[in-house]
């Protein structure tokens, strides 16, 4: 790895191919200088990246891929979706989806050895694949990122060439969570027993399960991704002091990222791993607790599209119900809100219409009450998810539409 100017870096970015395949850190770990510098030089090219968030390049003759669709590309007029479980999009850079080059935020070397810090998840897999084909994996070395271990340390070796650039990361926008969402949570915590290994993300309804745990003792992180309420849940005295946290992005406060820093206790592992049902079901009492847009009364989730335009995609929802649901004493909680708030309707719908992220999680749960879907048969499940997480003022229609669906027998 040689260190450059943003005068060499553009020189090395004009000299590529015509159209290359650009994979960038996505999350709050965007190197934005270093894409800044390509997108000056770079006429025409793919930029890759998971969950964007708003400021990167978009302008005639960039295509905005992913396969999670994040802010900075979610109305973008050249996105190109990608339709796949996040356990496997490291397959795609190997079979589908070549990366060209490699832009990645990393933290200065420590002992010799650089770290991807905040955002491990796919990045590790697509440097193995633009390396194998010689492309260019550039570093914008921040002393804003936390060093953090596991997948996460990377061999200066691995990088072709690196620019010194200090810039604060990204940190989410708080919100304080509303009668519903803390109804929500009462009820999704109300469920977790001491020593659960919890797979939480982001968003206002995780934020509000997150006060019922405090109590809990022993609990465990298996999670693609955490935020401060695992640093909540630590200084609770909650989490088990002798299990790693383990997870394949970070994205929080600048608290928690320097909290992050050096900390042994957490280990960044790359998505295959993290993400992998497999291991997911391998933890004790695994407890996935995910939302989405629409429920059906077939127990089927739409967490992904919105009025057949993709909002995000599958993420890891789809890996990690199916690990939860094979974890000895593991449980996978759909939990969302029984009336969407803008829109105005029903969340909980007689049929989706678009199409459907995942299918037969252990429970909804909603502001209303919790409907149990798991070992229920199909009746069963219209009937939970009509009494007992729809809103009220939908049940009649519901009820009638089951009917219509043959989920309820006529009167």
């Amino acid at each position: 790895m040689r260190t450059v100017t943003e005068e060499e870096l553009g020189r090395l970015f004009a000299a590529l191919s015509p159209d290359p395949r650009v994979v960038a850190s996505g999350n709050g770990a965007t190197p934005r200088h270093v894409l800044g510098v390509l997108d000056a030089q770079v006429p025409a090219y793919r930029l890759f990246m998971l969950n964007a968030h708003p400021g990167v390049p978009a302008r005639p003759g960039v295509v905005h891929e992913t396969p999670f669709v994040g802010p900075g590309m979610r109305r973008s007029p050249t996105l190109s979706y990608l339709p796949a479980r996040l356990s496997l999009v490291p397959t795609m850079f190997a079979v589908a989806t070549p990366p060209d080059v490699v832009c990645v935020t990393v933290a200065p070397a420590v002992d010799g050895m650089l770290s991807l810090g905040t955002e491990v998840n796919v990045l590790p897999a697509a440097i193995e694949a633009c390396r194998a084909r010689g492309g260019l994996v550039v570093a914008q070395v921040n002393s804003k990122m936390p060093w953090t271990y596991g997948d996460a340390v990377l061999d200066p070796t691995a990088v072709d060439v690196c620019l010194e650039v200090e810039a604060a990361l990204d940190e989410p926008s708080t919100a304080e969570p509303d009668d519903a969402a803390r109804r929500i949570g009462e009820l999704v915590a109300a469920r977790v027993g001491d020593g659960a290994t919890l797979q939480l993300g982001i968003g206002m309804v995780p934020d509000a399960t997150l006060p019922g745990l405090a109590q809990r003792r022993g609990l465990a992180v298996w999670s693609e991704m955490f935020s401060d309420g695992v640093l909540d849940l630590d200084r609770a005295g909650a989490l088990d002091p002798d299990a790693l946290l383990t997870a394949s992005f970070v994205y929080g406060s600048a608290v928690l990222y320097s909290w992050l820093h050096r900390n042994p206790r957490v280990q960044m592992l790359r998505t295959e791993t993290t993400n992998a049902p497999a291991l997911i079901a391998a933890n004790r009492s695994m407890t996935s607790i995910n939302t989405a847009l629409q429920v059906d009364l077939f127990g089927q989730a739409n967490a992904s599209r919105i009025d057949t335009r993709i909002h995000s995609g599958f993420g890891g929802q789809t890996d990690f119900i199916v690990g939860a649901l094979h974890s000895a004493g593991g449980q996978a909680m759909m939990a969302l809100r029984s009336w969407h708030p803008k829109a105005d309707v029903s969340t909980v719908v007689p049929l989706l219409d678009e199409p459907v992220t995942s299918f037969q999680h252990t429970a909804v749960v909603t502001e209303q009450g919790v409907a149990e879907i798991f070992g229920h048969d199909e009746r069963s499940q219209a009937a939970q998810l009509i009494e007992n997480a729809a809103h009220p003022r939908v049940r009649e229609e519901l009820w009638e539409e089951a009917v219509a669906l043959g989920l309820a027998a006529r009167t």
